[in-house]
């Protein structure tokens, strides 16, 4: 019998030279496609973050967004996201980070948190963390803890774990790749 790790893993499919040659993308929506795969994911995260005393999730454009807004709705808590550079309608604070194929920025509204406040940071993989380490940041500069940087997909041989662990952020994953 399968553990829920590994039936997310199965339904994750891989696309080979996407968005750049010698990319494998790893893609998620068949794994939201079916109803019992999502509903063990989200279980998994609601599981694992359920006594953590969380005041928040932020989720990160755009597949954080999905997962993120489910387990904040799940967990009782309110929602954060981080969006991609100019798509926020307010004050923002932004971050510049680089990752597997370019540069980007991302931003968080200046109000989307307090200080003290303890968020769980979320999106669909972490390749070489430049995401993460952006967004962490961002909610490190509103005064914010980030409890956990959690993922669906880890891409180790990006080093983006490694580089999110080393900088103090702990973090999590449901299921790993080996090779990029």
């Amino acid at each position: 019998m399968q553990n829920s790790a590994e039936i997310i893993r199965d339904q994750i499919r891989t696309v080979p030279d996407w968005p750049e040659r010698g990319i494998q993308f790893r893609d998620i929506t068949p794994l939201l496609h079916s109803a019992k795969t999502f509903r063990i994911l989200v279980d998994l995260f609601v599981q694992r973050y359920f006594d953590s005393r969380l005041k928040l999730v932020a989720g990160i454009d755009a597949r954080g967004f999905i997962l993120g807004s489910v387990v904040a709705y799940e967990l009782n808590l309110g929602f954060v996201p981080v969006r991609k550079k100019g798509k926020l309608p307010f004050e923002t604070l932004a971050e510049d980070y680089s990752l597997e194929y370019g540069n980007a920025t991302v931003e968080i509204h200046s109000d989307a948190c307090e200080a003290g406040d303890r968020v769980l940071l979320i999106d669909d993989l972490i390749a070489t963390g430049g995401t993460m380490m952006a967004a962490a940041k961002l909610l490190a500069r509103l005064g914010a803890t980030v409890v956990e940087a959690a993922a669906i997909v880890d891409l180790p041989d990006l080093g983006g774990s490694t580089v999110l662990r080393a900088a103090g952020v702990p973090t999590f994953t449901v299921c790993a790749f080996e090779g990029t």
